[in-house]
């Protein structure tokens, strides 16, 4: 029986997962390639015209210290907006409903556009990585924390979108979160500066930040420099996984956004 029930949870997990990644490549004009389009402009403008007259940055190249905050963005925001995008859809047209009828559990469906959200955010972290080896040459120091905090990122804001998506009530609210509270935090996580650049009062703000881990975690794994102790990063990033997942557990099973 609970072999039976545990191929069941897999095949459902499968099928959900398919099923984002089959959406988002097969709108690839809107998912994949305006990311890549945005991240070329950052590349030419801040580092190709603006990045010379800045000079390097903590002893590297202005471009070559961007580059992997540039590259988790792309992978926050496509995370992000897949699940919640997906979700939504999902809730608005009324097949989440048919979900949650069925024999399927709250965390196989969580998982499942969780999964689906890591796999656009990372493709697009991956594509974004490719489109920079045109512009300079990249140093990967620990490949293995690259890969991990890549995760780790699109995981937890795979599940910020599915909280996004939860509460919202129409189309509108989807956009709410990444305009005031997701791009600020991006943009002030250190993706385009060194936290030492700051005075003492904001680089205590910073460390309020969750992307500035995310960012500085990242930037280590690739050129080896980072503004805060890796282990610390991971551990910040770990946590907000943890208090999301089990927030977003509590809030299906509840049926809060979901049932009326």
């Amino acid at each position: 029986m609970e072999k039976l029930r545990f191929k069941e949870s897999g095949v459902a997990l499968y099928t959900i997962l398919r099923r984002e990644i089959v959406r988002f490549f097969r709108i690839w004009s809107q998912t994949l390639l305006p990311p890549i389009i945005t991240m070329c402009l950052y590349f030419i403008i801040f580092g190709n015209l603006i990045g010379p007259r800045i000079g390097s940055m903590a002893g590297y190249s202005y471009i070559e210290y961007i580059v992997p905050g540039l590259i988790m963005m792309s992978v926050i925001t496509n995370a992000y907006a897949n699940v919640v995008a997906s979700f939504f859809g999902s809730k608005f047209q009324r097949s989440l409903e048919e979900m949650l009828v069925s024999p399927v559990s709250n965390t196989i469906i969580i998982w499942g556009y969780v999964l689906g959200g890591v796999a656009r955010g990372v493709i697009v972290g991956v594509l974004v990585m490719m489109v920079s080896l045109f512009f300079t040459d990249l140093k990967l120091q620990h490949i293995s924390i690259i890969i991990v905090v890549g995760i780790l990122t699109a995981i937890l804001f795979s599940l910020a979108g599915l909280l996004n998506g939860i509460f919202a009530k129409k189309f509108d609210d989807i956009n709410i979160v990444p305009t005031f509270i997701l791009t600020p935090l991006t943009y002030l996580g250190g993706v385009f500066y060194s936290i030492t650049l700051l005075s003492p009062f904001w680089q205590k703000i910073s460390y309020a930040n969750p992307v500035f881990y995310m960012v500085n975690a990242f930037r280590y794994g690739m050129l080896g420099y980072s503004d805060v102790d890796i282990v610390t990063a991971i551990m910040v990033i770990v946590g907000f996984i943890v208090v999301l997942y089990g927030l977003s557990v509590w809030l299906m099973n509840r049926g809060v956004g979901i049932r009326s």
